[in-house]
């Protein structure tokens, strides 16, 4: 894991690497140096930047890793015939190229459609699975696409096929620094001017919006499969759900397709981006729930 010079901010005891995994380039950083590994995976409208906080916090007791998906960061942009397999496949290729696994997994948003295939259909390459803000396809994520029943206008639209990449190139400070942002957080100075550069950055090179319409374009074109891979291959692992602004969301769609223990923590006051907004009260949860799911099973008597 040779360390390269970051294409942009960066944070103290982090080394930055690039992974050639599965046909691509993933960019990621690592902190830590002790304690079982932690593989972080941003959401939307993010990159790893958005672990800037949560990283030295897990770094104390874990080897932490946060990853750019294919097509966000300074990862590889991506190309045609990306689908939902390609990102659950490029994690897995990751943690064999990492040489640490299996991880304690933590998706957020979008992307834990992604985490949830990785662990049903690749159980060795996870310890435990955190789950915050998500949903998955057949269990409500596609009604957040329901805009005359609470749902949102971004979600059609980043999911329709050309659009994203037709309409907001050139457009990307109004549609994340104007827009996203203001609307998923609720903690006022938990994301600054400089971290919105920052995020911006990558979301404004040429096909940086590529990652972000595959993984809302899977959304509509699941046909099911996300469905019928939870009826067959149940999470086997313990799930930390975590809640904010959605209610309790996360934890209802967790708790329909695993058959391990499931954790949850609600949290007040909080919006949407909760490593960004509430790093500290997430990292406490995230260590003491790790911690307990790796003592050794006590034998009944």
């Amino acid at each position: 894991m040779s360390a390269i010079s970051p294409a942009g901010a960066t944070i103290p005891d982090v080394t930055h690497h690039v992974a050639a995994v599965n046909g691509t380039r993933l960019h990621y950083v690592s902190a830590g140096t002790d304690g079982s590994p932690v593989l972080l995976v941003h959401g939307w409208p993010e990159t790893w930047w958005a672990f800037r906080k949560l990283i030295p916090l897990l770094a104390r007791s874990h080897r932490v890793f946060a990853v750019d998906l294919r097509g966000f960061g300074d990862s590889d942009t991506t190309g045609s015939g990306v689908d939902a397999a390609t990102y659950v496949e490029d994690l897995h290729q990751l943690i064999e190229h990492l040489e640490v696994g299996p991880v304690h997994l933590s998706c957020q948003d979008i992307s834990g459609n992604t985490g949830f295939r990785l662990a049903a259909t690749h159980p060795a390459d996870v310890l435990t699975l955190t789950a915050v803000e998500t949903a998955l396809i057949g269990f409500g994520l596609e009604n957040l696409a329901d805009v005359n029943n609470g749902g949102s206008w971004h979600v059609g639209f980043l999911g329709a096929p050309g659009i994203p990449e037709l309409f907001l190139p050139g457009v990307e400070r109004r549609m994340i620094a104007d827009w996203a942002y203001p609307m998923m957080t609720a903690t006022e100075g938990a994301v600054t001017e400089a971290d919105l550069d920052e995020f911006i950055r990558t979301y404004a090179r040429t096909d940086g919006w590529s990652g972000t319409a595959a993984l809302y374009r899977e959304i509509f074109a699941d046909k099911g499969t996300t469905k019928a891979l939870a009826a067959s291959s149940p999470l086997p692992v313990p799930v930390l759900t975590v809640d904010a602004a959605s209610g309790s969301f996360t934890e209802q769609t967790f708790r329909s397709v695993a058959t391990s223990e499931i954790t949850s923590l609600r949290l007040r006051d909080v919006g949407h981006l909760v490593a960004q907004e509430a790093p500290d009260e997430l990292a406490a949860a995230m260590v003491k729930f790790m911690a307990r799911a790796e003592l050794p099973a006590v034998a009944p008597n």
